[in-house]
């Protein structure tokens, strides 16, 4: 079969590989379209904290079609294996894809949405009225996370790095801002950051008293040392999701949060945003594209 084998110079090659073999508690999956997260970036840079050996089959997010018909999408975890054109899936992380929804939308949807789910429902105080910032809003994470805190009654504020993506930011039902603006900006309840580094910093103090900010992400560089008496001073918080390791430690809690999503999701409360798809021969023109900060929504990968 055809994969992207990111070697070990850290070039990424289209090759023809072993197909996978499916293990005991696992299904094969005819991969239809393969998501592009940031950690992929990461890992093809070799800046990711748990990185793989090398060579290796990037991509953790697919969605396709078993030998059974069965429209599915799944993690296929730490391994990595989802830029091919078949993967071997573990069964507690193949889900059904929803009646009518593409391939495509389907890479787009579990780990974006669970990333801004899981915070929002399980980590922060939040309730009808909350005042919400999400950073990287036009991206794929930021475009769930500012569906998620409209649809948990919150409201929302997408920030977004360049002024031509605050069309997408509105389109999804947010007050448009860019970074720059933020400083001037009245408090909020929360904060859903993926970007780190200064602006991590200048979210922290914009929150309300008993106020929570939570790091995701740093595409915009490395998190500033948090000095405690600032938190205990203005009776805020700072939080962390990772997850990779809440897969691990926690996967009921993670099973069932998608699950929880995805009924969301069919019943057309929440919306998958494919920014752009590449073919498979195009992965590092892709992951280009998400490591540039250009892309909008989610990019996705078709076999």
């Amino acid at each position: 079969m055809k994969a992207i084998v990111l070697d070990e110079e850290r070039r990424l090659e289209l090759r023809d590989i072993p197909d996978p073999e499916a293990a005991e508690g696992q299904v094969l999956v005819d991969v239809r379209a393969a998501g592009i997260n940031y950690a992929d970036v990461l890992i093809s840079e070799g800046r990711y904290p748990q990185a793989p050996p090398l060579p290796y089959v990037p991509g953790s997010e697919i969605a396709g079609e078993t030998a059974d018909g069965r429209r599915v999408i799944g993690f296929v975890r730490e391994g990595g294996g989802g830029y091919a054109e078949r993967a071997a899936v573990d069964d507690g992380w193949v889900f059904d894809l929803p009646d009518g929804a593409s391939y495509e939308d389907g890479a787009a949807f579990l780990l974006a949405f669970l990333t801004a789910w899981m915070p929002l429902t399980r980590q922060v105080r939040i309730e009808e009225g909350s005042r919400v910032l999400v950073t990287a809003a036009a991206g794929g994470v930021g475009s769930a996370g500012v569906q998620v805190a409209r649809a948990l009654g919150c409201a929302v504020v997408g920030a977004a790095g360049s002024p031509e993506k605050l069309d997408r930011v509105r389109a999804l039902g947010a007050e448009p801002v860019t970074y720059e603006q933020l400083a001037e900006l009245e408090p909020f309840d929360v904060v859903l950051d993926q970007v780190g580094g200064d602006l991590f910093a200048t979210a922290l103090g914009k929150l309300k008293p008993l106020g929570t900010i939570v790091g995701i992400g740093f595409a915009g560089g490395a998190w500033q040392p948090v000095d405690p008496a600032l938190l205990v001073g203005r009776n805020v918080s700072v939080a962390g999701f990772y997850l990779g390791r809440l897969m691990k430690l926690r996967p009921d809690l993670v099973r069932a949060s998608a699950l929880e999503l995805l009924e969301r999701w069919a019943a057309g409360e929440l919306t998958p945003v494919v920014g752009a798809t590449y073919p498979l021969a195009e992965a590092e023109d892709a992951l280009r594209l998400v490591a540039d900060r250009r892309s909008t929504g989610k990019v996705v990968l078709v076999p």
